[in-house]
């Protein structure tokens, strides 16, 4: 160690040489740092001319901002129609001429005698619009569209001749089976024309309604609204689960498990009410529906019940449809200019 202080001041007293301490040596085992460092290409990019670029490039048109970029989806593909919850939509629109389903000056139970047959009372034909005739005249274009579609597509498989048999055919079920039922309801009814009864599809596939069903007031019955001018014929009124009810019997080839499966059918159901409840041929009043859905193959039918509530929702429906049909009747009797 002395040896190596000496020297170290032999070479400190010499001229222009001086003696600086090395700087720390660290070592990794990294093979990253034992060769020359790679250079970076975009190094080599001439910065400034790249920045000249970008602005060039962005100079040319504004900014895009939500905004702009919805002004140009308006151009492209037109302005968005926002949807409307059906709730939304029905609060839009109120019937102008408001009119009560129920009649508060009537019973809800009726007090006909038990040994009293069901009400049937003829339907007059008249200039007084029905229940099915107003519907089918004020039918939504998505609804008018979609029944013209399948009539199309059936008459394509079918042909006109065999479109027509089978339109025939389901009108002559639907009236077999209304048939078999008002047989089945009414208390004239005996047990061998129930046997027969049995056989029919859409009778097997009611029975579990029918074991509901008691207490029947009218069976194809006529009905009339003398203050908001339309007639109609219902299926039935009796007592379901003890609930006085309008029922309406349909067929379907398809099951409509769901009551917006079944489109109209609401509307006619509370049409059929409010009439019944200000009809003078009728004693009592109704508060609730019945909507039941029977099909060809036996499988359960799908019974569908409207109580206060809900009958008090397609009412007001249902008066609109009306002032509508009011409303193009009119337009069609003025004379138009020559």
């Amino acid at each position: 160690m002395k040896p190596f202080l000496t020297i170290c001041r032999q070479l400190r007293s010499l001229n222009g040489f001086s003696v600086k301490p090395s700087p720390l040596v660290s070592f990794s085992t990294s093979p990253y740092l034992c060769g020359q460092k790679k250079k970076n290409s975009y190094e080599a990019v001439d910065q400034a001319k790249y920045s000249r670029l970008v602005r060039s490039v962005l100079s040319r048109g504004p900014v895009q901002t939500p905004e702009s970029l919805f002004q140009e989806d308006d151009i492209l593909y037109g302005p968005v129609s926002k949807h409307k919850a059906p709730e939304q939509e029905q609060l839009a629109r109120v019937p102008q001429n408001w009119f009560p389903i129920f009649n508060e000056e009537r019973n809800v139970k009726p007090h006909t005698s038990a040994s009293a047959g069901p009400l049937k009372i003829p339907l007059q034909r008249n200039v007084t619009p029905s229940v099915t005739r107003i519907l089918q005249q004020t039918m939504t274009p998505e609804q008018s569209f979609f029944l013209e579609r399948w009539k199309q597509r059936m008459v394509l498989e079918l042909g006109e001749d065999g479109f027509a048999e089978y339109t025939k055919n389901i009108f002559l079920q639907g009236r077999q089976f209304h048939e078999a039922l008002e047989s089945i309801l009414s208390p004239q009814d005996n047990l061998k024309g129930t046997e027969e009864h049995l056989q029919c599809g859409y009778i097997k596939s009611v029975q579990h309604i029918l074991k509901e069903i008691n207490g029947v007031q009218a069976l194809e019955s006529a009905v009339q609204h003398e203050a908001l001018k339309y007639i109609g014929l219902l299926d039935c009124v009796a007592e379901f689960q003890g609930k006085l009810c309008v029922i309406d019997w349909k067929t379907s080839e398809k099951p409509k498990p769901f009551i917006q499966d079944t489109y109209d059918n609401p509307l006619q159901v509370v049409a059929y009410m409010g009439a019944v409840n200000y009809d003078a041929h009728y004693s009592f009043q109704v508060q609730c529906g019945l909507i039941v859905v029977a099909y060809k193959d036996g499988s359960p039918a799908h019974p569908h019940f409207m109580d206060e509530e809900l009958c008090s929702k397609y009412w007001a429906k249902w008066l609109l449809r009306l002032e509508e049909y009011t409303e193009k009747q009119k337009n069609q009797s003025i004379p138009k200019p020559d």
